[in-house]
């Protein structure tokens, strides 16, 4: 006589569907490879920024000594040329330098955000995957507090409360985007 506990039964899903099959699950399956994709995207370009974070900081290093370097040649009149020809591009290259500054802080600020998606999204399956709370308007009303309490930025809380209120997205980031332009006309940039 076999034991019918033995065997293991392989879970419902949506290609092999049976009794036990839900649409909550597959929900959070898909929103769980979707986490996955977002993290092993972050993985993988967080190794590269950092390699070229190290290079700019070499290369800043490097731009000071020579500054330095130049500085303490004899001020004759062949070498000062030279000495200013050093210096202007001494600056020229410390600029740029500092603009990969500002976009490593950019895409530092986007690994943030789309860390911070993926934990709204764990949060949202963990809700989703409880048949105590998924039909429970207050456990809703909590995880979309416990989000927006996140929100470091003031523009990201109005975006969050306009998609709340208006139910629509592209309204939502149309009105971010707006407060974006209005609130930095001369190209400033809000730093974190």
């Amino acid at each position: 006589m076999s034991d019918l506990n033995s065997s293991p039964i392989a879970p419902s899903i949506a290609s092999r569907p049976d009794l036990d099959w839900s649409q909550v699950r597959e929900t959070i399956l898909m929103l769980n490879l979707s986490m996955t994709q977002i993290e092993m995207a972050l993985h993988d370009s967080s190794s590269s920024v950092g390699e070229l974070t190290d290079s700019f900081t070499s290369i800043s290093g490097a731009l000071d000594a020579i500054q330095q370097v130049a500085g303490n040649l004899p001020d004759t009149p062949a070498i000062q040329s030279a000495k200013i020809e050093i210096a202007n591009l001494g600056t020229e290259v410390g600029n740029k330098v500092g603009q990969a500054i500002v976009a490593f802080q950019f895409y530092d600020r986007l690994s943030q955000r789309l860390s911070q998606v993926c934990r709204n999204l764990d949060d949202l399956g963990v809700l989703v995957n409880d048949p105590v709370r998924l039909y429970n308007p207050y456990a809703w009303v909590a995880l979309q507090q416990k989000i927006r309490s996140k929100y470091v930025t003031e523009d990201d809380k109005h975006m969050f409360d306009t998609l709340m209120e208006t139910r629509d997205v592209q309204k939502a980031l149309a009105e971010f985007m707006k407060r974006k332009r209005e609130q930095q006309p001369d190209g400033d940039i809000e730093l974190f």
